[in-house]
């Protein structure tokens, strides 16, 4: 269970690492590090499908320099955290409701008894889908979510329907288990630099993929058709139009403009439609935002500093944070690569 370091991601802090039971007995892999100077709160991160904690060391490490206690930890599934596959490197779930036990037993045995208040979430990806369908739901244990490139409809699938027709078909005859047509053992970030959907750093890419390599069975690999059969009907939900207007917690939407993974225009037009939020759209970012070039996590960081409590950024003045939440404020940064 123990955090594993790499030359050029060594471990931030000091962090307490522990296993954490869900209520349907898998174990998980946590860790929590203390402010490291006077708190201004805990912001828990929520990992993207496929990640792992070590990936977000220097997030954790920005967060700590802003004066946040951090909560990190891997979902059921994949990281270090418990299996319920023979073979550990497939991404799986039964159901994503399922991950909703997770984060509640996050929220029990660390949130609630460890870490300073007011809690907020930093959410990427599939991560950033669970935290606005448990927002919609009031389940939610967190002042204010900032979502990143949340993964509410997907574009690296050509032709979802029938994508989702055939899991549907796949999991019906007992191939559940399976990988998805085609998917293998490799994890997305060790594959070549060149081409790649998640960032245009090479050298922040290189570092996951050390870590990954590190990690070994931890960094998995490709989902199973019933972790995609799942993954279809979950992200039916945010098709529904009251969706976006029953979430209540404040939330900023950060979506990449060159997103080759989730769909930009659709999460765009969710988050016009949120009442508590609106969306900012980074122009030539990649899916992993936080992974990006320095200029593009800049531009991330002004946009949370002035949503979370922390430093104002001139170029993201702190009276956005009222136009975000009572609805008034339109996308923040125009354009994209899409």
């Amino acid at each position: 269970m123990d955090l594993i370091a790499t030359p050029d991601n060594p471990v931030p802090g000091q962090p307490v690492v522990t296993r954490v039971e869900t209520e349907d007995g898998l174990m998980l892999r946590a860790a929590h590090w203390r402010p490291s100077r006077e708190a201004r709160g805990t912001v828990c991160i929520l990992q993207g499908r496929a990640e792992f904690i070590e990936k977000y060391f220097e997030t954790i490490a920005d967060l700590r320099v802003r004066g946040f206690g951090v909560v990190a930890f891997d979902w059921r599934g994949q990281g270090r955290s418990s299996r319920q596959l023979r073979d550990p490197r497939k991404g799986y779930v039964r159901d994503f409701s399922h991950y909703g036990r997770d984060l509640e037993a996050i929220r029990a045995q660390i949130l609630e008894p460890l870490m300073p208040k007011p809690h907020f979430c930093l959410a990427h990806s599939m991560g950033a889908a669970l935290a606005l369908a448990a927002a919609r739901e009031g389940r939610l244990p967190f002042e204010r979510l900032v979502a990143v490139a949340p993964m509410i409809a997907l574009c690296l699938i050509r032709y979802p329907e029938a994508a989702a027709w055939l899991s549907i078909l796949l999991r019906l005859v007992g191939l559940g288990g399976h990988y998805v047509p085609g998917g293998g053992e490799t994890s997305i970030s060790t594959k070549p630099f060149a081409g790649n959907p998640l960032t245009s750093d090479p050298a922040r890419y290189a570092r996951n993929a050390a870590a990954a390599a590190a990690l070994r069975e931890g960094a998995i690999g490709d989902p199973t058709v019933a972790w995609l059969e799942s993954a279809f009907r979950f992200m039916g939900r945010f098709q529904e139009p009251r969706f976006p207007r029953e979430i209540r917690t404040p939330t900023l939407v950060i979506a990449a403009g060159a997103d080759a993974i989730c769909a930009t225009p659709v999460i765009e037009r969710f988050a016009a439609r949120l009442k508590a939020g609106r969306a900012i759209v980074i122009p030539g970012a990649r899916h992993e935002i936080l992974m990006e070039r320095d200029e593009i996590r800049e531009e991330f960081w002004a946009a949370f500093d002035a949503f979370i409590p922390g430093t104002a950024d001139r170029t993201f003045p702190s009276s956005a944070v009222e136009e975000i939440e009572d609805g008034r404020m339109e996308t923040a940064v125009a354009g994209g690569d899409d």
